[in-house]
């Protein structure tokens, strides 16, 4: 590997024509000379060109201000990935280092990341706090509970997010083994000199007394990697091993020892037993599958061994707003396997990364075999990837819950929104007019209530629309808009963060005329239109484009279609109740119950029409049915035809 120095006097736009084509790590840094981004590449001088030409062209080499990355380029319209668009304007400088491979780059990218905690990188939230089963790195190991990782040798498995599932495995291993619990730092040479004494351990046939030499170092560390091979899944190779070993001291007539090690079977197939089956092929697998909503997501591994589950491992996520699911799953995988060395020979995904071919080759000099990465489709394996995509929908619903829980807590969306529109602040309780109208026959608008991204159903207001005769939905938004907020003034109401109105310029400017009659010109709004899913903001006639995938846009459309629900609900109610009182309610002697019960049994008016008198009797009795048949035969005239 060989690094690249940026000269203090290049201007950016100088480094990035001056940018190698090689496999390298890139790092972009914002104007206080802080990263805010890493990336690998396969060629650098092509993908880090690209997040500028984004923005409509590179800084020309004859720039000679630093931090002016995207300035210049004469960019005519917003980008259309908002979250690109202001890392791009945040970069004022870029360091390059160059390696030999992709797969250099690859695992030196996870590392900076993982150090440096960039804003704009998929970040996952160290699990410090769960515990791992640590074999020390000594001559005579020893085997615990650790929540430190010491890169010193030691062999650590885990993390275990069930501390019940670690205690069991850690009480079968010291069950079956002879594991010392000692500090005593037993060397060659210190058990040659008998520095230390055996303890109540060794006469309780909890240790084979290595502090004064009763076992070698040879038979301790075989033991020990059993214990490794079992803390690892591999319970049927130490079954075998054990099972030889039995065989030989009874052969040997050592029936004692023979006995001691049926035991240890037993109390490893007790163990085995336990671990769920979810493959009958005794195959090694790791199943990695994300689930993301706003800016949070949580990934999960679940370790198979020899057909059962070991273990699972999750991860939460920071900054996954905008990414696709294949790059938080890159990023997991990446930074799983640098922290742990078991690789096992399949690794299914819930769906597929760009750098498989890198990754494989990674994993591959990782293990020394071949890795097989596969994202299946159908059969067991897939139904293995949906459970696995199920914890972890269930976790990241947890952990929003969580955050719920706290009274500071304001949703990603919101905060999305705000960031997306550059509103002056957070868009906690947001407003919503709709207007439903049939050919401008009983013509209604509703306004719908969002507190932090939740419906706060009990503000509904719903109303019908008194001064505009026919269908215009302009001059009913002017109404509906000038009734709303004039009646807040005068109660000194709570008033929104932000306005929204269903519709596009037109519908924006009508709210907008109103409000500035009323002297609320400092109030945001926005209109939603519905063909393109584009947001109006007044002064300007060039839509925002607020990327599909973002929150802050999902959020609106909820808002947008909420709002048009209850409109639609409130227009059919009315609508019906004009056709009730316009016929079968101006037919004496039917009041609302027996028109309700004609309707139920006929589905409408026409059907009343159209039905015979017999069928109406039995409904309501002749007398009634006589008069119904009598009204619907006549004639404009108001003769019985």
């Amino acid at each position: 590997m060989d690094l690249s120095i940026n000269k203090d006097d290049l201007t950016l736009g100088e480094k990035l024509e001056s940018l190698p084509v090689r496999p390298g790590v890139y790092q972009f840094k914002n104007a206080d000379g802080k990263v805010i981004y890493v990336g690998k590449a396969q060629s650098l001088r092509s993908r880090v060109r690209q997040y500028f030409s984004a923005r409509g062209g590179s800084p020309p080499a004859s720039q000679t201000h630093k931090g002016r990355a995207g300035a210049s380029g004469g960019q005519k319209s917003r980008a259309p990935d908002a979250k690109l668009d202001a890392l791009v304007s945040k970069i004022a400088d870029i360091e390059l280092i160059v390696t030999d491979s992709e797969v250099e780059a690859l695992i030196l990218e996870a590392n900076l990341i993982k150090k440096l905690k960039p804003r704009y990188n998929v970040l996952l939230k160290d699990d410090k706090s769960y515990p791992y089963i640590v074999i020390t790195n000594e001559p005579f190991p020893r085997v615990f509970v650790t929540r430190r990782v010491i890169r010193d040798g030691s062999r650590y498995f885990g993390p275990y997010t069930d501390v019940k599932t670690m205690r069991f495995a850690l009480k079968t291993v010291r069950d079956i083994f002879m594991i010392r619990s000692c500090n005593f730092d037993l060397t060659a040479e210190t058990v040659a000199r008998r520095k230390f004494k055996i303890c109540l351990d060794y006469h309780i046939r909890k240790c084979e007394g290595p502090c004064e030499g009763l076992v070698s170092m040879e038979q301790y560390n075989s033991m020990i990697d059993k214990v490794a091979k079992i803390l690892r899944g591999r319970t049927d190779d130490v079954v075998s091993s054990l099972q030889s070993e039995m065989e030989q001291l009874a052969a040997g007539l050592k029936f004692e020892e023979a006995a001691k090690t049926r035991d240890r079977l037993r109390a490893l197939s007790v163990y085995s037993q336990k671990q769920k089956v979810v493959e009958m092929k005794e195959v090694d697998r790791d199943i990695i599958a994300v689930a993301a909503k706003g800016d949070d997501a949580c990934g999960v591994v679940f370790k198979v061994r020899d057909g059962k589950v070991l273990g699972s491992h999750h991860y939460y996520v920071s900054n996954a707003e905008g990414k696709e699911e294949n790059e938080i799953i890159e990023s997991l995988l990446e930074r799983y396997y640098l922290e742990h060395e078991d690789v096992p020979d399949e690794i299914s995904l819930s769906g597929a990364i760009d750098s498989s071919d890198v990754v494989q080759e990674w994993l591959k000099g990782k293990k020394g075999a071949e890795v097989i990465l596969d994202i299946p489709k159908a059969g067991e394996k897939s139904k293995l990837v949906w459970m696995v995509k199920r914890n972890a929908e269930f976790l990241l619903e947890e952990l929003l819950l969580q955050k719920m829980k706290r009274g500071d807590f304001v949703p990603h969306s919101v905060q999305s929104l705000q960031r997306d529109l550059r509103l002056p602040a957070l868009p906690r309780r947001i407003e919503c007019f709709d207007i439903s109208n049939t050919q401008g026959t009983d013509s209604v608008a509703s306004m719908v209530v969002f507190v932090d991204a939740k419906a706060r159903k009990s503000e509904y207001r719903k109303f019908k629309i008194r001064s505009v005769a026919g269908p215009d939905d302009f001059a009913s938004m002017r109404e509906v808009v000038e009734r709303r907020y004039s009646r807040l003034l005068e109660e000194n109401g709570t008033m929104p963060d932000l306005v929204m109105v269903d519709g596009g310029k037109g519908q924006l400017s009508s709210a907008v005329e109103i409000l500035e009659l009323l002297k609320l010109t400092g109030l945001p709004i926005i209109g939603l239109a519905k063909r393109l899913e584009e947001v109006f903001v007044p002064g300007s006639s060039e839509p925002i484009l607020i990327p599909r995938t973002s929150s802050a846009l999902k959020l609106l459309q909820q808002i947008r279609d909420e709002a048009h629900r209850f409109a639609i609900t409130y227009h059919r109610a009315l609508r019906t109740k004009r056709i009730l009182n316009t016929e079968l309610d101006l037919i004496k002697g039917i009041g609302k119950k027996r028109a309700t019960e004609l309707l139920e049994s006929f589905g409408s008016v026409q059907g009343v029409k159209f039905a015979t008198e017999e069928q109406i009797a039995e409904i309501v009795g002749q007398k009634l049915a006589s008069k119904i048949t009598e009204y619907f035969s006549k004639d404009s005239d108001g003769k019985v035809t």
